[in-house]
């Protein structure tokens, strides 16, 4: 099975996540992290939507099956490879040269929810589908570079609040709080984030350039303030 599958239309590249619940693990953050740099270096694509084949599920985040056993054996080396691997992920989105949307088919939630947040846009179906960080009943902290994510995203109460709660939002909430640009159903979900990227067709290095200055914190909080939480190898999570 092919992790991550992406077409081009045009100046539109549309990414389709392919992997269940697409966790993030090793292996799909490395096909997705491919798959970017195919889309940059083959194409002239110059907009980029990202949405999953999953009939509910957007993203469910970090594969805390995959991810748990390896701090239980206390394979530090490892753990510390992951996170920098997911940092990556994170960093390259908000820094990707093409214009970003999300077009969110499902749940989206934890790490998923934060990989939004690196998007330029995002767009939600609004039949079904939640908006959510749990990481406050799993016991897991945000890195400042997660926090950085949110508060590109979303207003600062909104950030706060769904942090403490772990509160589940709707689409319709998700517009509320200009966390999401349009909710739509289903049916037309991909149809309306699709002609939202065929109207923006701007030059790479603009953007480029628009997004370095604008993702500045972001980049900082990846690069130097993460550091010191993965290299302390303190990995409590549950």
């Amino acid at each position: 099975m092919t992790l991550v599958m992406y077409a081009v239309n045009e100046h539109v590249a549309t990414v389709t996540l392919n992997d269940g619940e697409n966790r993030f693990n090793p292996d799909f953050l490395n096909a997705f992290l491919g798959v970017l740099y195919e889309i940059e270096s083959l194409t002239d694509a110059t907009t980029l939507v990202v949405t999953s084949s999953h009939e509910k599920i957007f993203s469910n985040g970090i594969d805390l099956e995959w991810l748990v056993p390896l701090i239980q054996q206390n394979d530090i080396a490892r753990v510390k490879d992951y996170f920098y691997l997911l940092n990556r992920m994170f960093k390259r989105i908000a820094t990707y040269p093409l214009v970003t949307v999300a077009g969110i088919s499902g749940h989206a939630f934890a790490g998923g929810a934060i990989m939004c947040c690196a998007f330029d846009f995002r767009f939600m179906r609004s039949d079904r589908g939640f908006f959510c960080f749990p990481e406050v009943d799993l016991g897991i902290p945000f890195l400042p570079g997660m926090n950085a994510l949110l508060k590109k995203a979303m207003p600062t109460y909104m950030v706060e609040y769904m942090e403490y709660t772990g509160v589940r939002l709707t689409a319709a909430q998700c517009v509320d709080h200009h966390i999401v640009h349009k909710a739509c159903p289903m049916e037309t979900l991909m149809e309306e984030t699709t002609a939202f990227a065929m109207a923006i067709n701007k030059r790479r290095p603009v953007v480029e350039e628009m997004k370095k200055r604008l993702n500045q914190a972001i980049v900082h909080a990846i690069d130097i303030e993460d550091v010191p939480y993965i290299e302390s190898g303190q990995f409590n999570i549950g």
